[in-house]
């Protein structure tokens, strides 16, 4: 894979963590509300951190079983082919169900980090990182066909927390960009006059995202 092309993956997942972090329901809303009943923009910073922590900890939570499975290069083909019909899978069962689970409303906003991992686990935020992440280890380890089990683990292991990290941080930095202008400038009326409503366009993104991914798995036949 060119240079190029690697590059562009590693911009997607920044990309895409920006598109989650301007997403009020991954949870900048929660920063304003908790500078506005607190300390101001201690708390809003105070609440970013958990919030970052519970997003990054559930994009690993996908990634890292399939950084696992690539050790298994014969099987490389078809691990990306599941990968991409799940995705497609999992936005299209969004799409036609949409309620939300109800254990998330009894998550205490003190559990911020919990509340994050499920909020990303449950929308399938995670899953959309897959392909792109399987693009990137097509680079990084799946070339080294002939290598031992283990540095191909070592090397599909450090892809996936990396991409995790850089798709986190994209997330906290635009989400929090965004919680600190509605806190500082925009006040909380903007919250109510702008919320746009991400229902449909959440899961066409994952569907996208996996037809994309499925695309990959031909191209390279």
């Amino acid at each position: 894979m060119s240079e190029w092309a690697t590059t562009g993956l590693w911009m997607a997942v920044a990309a895409s963590g920006i598109y989650h972090g301007l997403n009020p329901g991954m949870g900048w809303p929660l920063a304003v509300s908790a500078a506005l009943m607190g300390r101001g923009r201690r708390d809003l910073i105070a609440a970013l951190g958990p919030l970052a922590c519970g997003h990054f900890l559930a994009m690993a939570a996908i990634l890292l079983p399939f950084a696992t499975m690539l050790t298994l290069v014969t099987w490389s083909r078809a691990i990306r082919t599941a990968a991409g019909i799940l995705v497609v899978a999992v936005g299209v069962y969004l799409l036609i169900v949409r309620r939300h689970p109800r254990f998330l409303v009894r998550i205490r906003p003190t559990e911020l980090t919990l509340w994050s991992f499920a909020m990303a686990t449950v929308h399938g935020a995670g899953l959309m990182l897959l392909p792109i992440y399987l693009g990137l280890c097509q680079e990084g380890t799946l070339d080294t066909g002939h290598r031992a089990a283990s540095a191909l683990m070592s090397g599909s292991l450090i892809t996936a927390i990396n991409v995790s990290a850089l798709h986190a941080a994209a997330m906290i930095t635009s989400g929090g960009a965004l919680a600190f202008a509605v806190h500082g400038w925009l006040g909380p009326g903007f919250i109510a006059k702008s919320w746009f409503n991400l229902e449909t366009v959440w899961p066409l993104s994952l569907i996208f995202v996996g037809a994309i991914g499925l695309a990959s798995v031909a191209y390279a036949d």
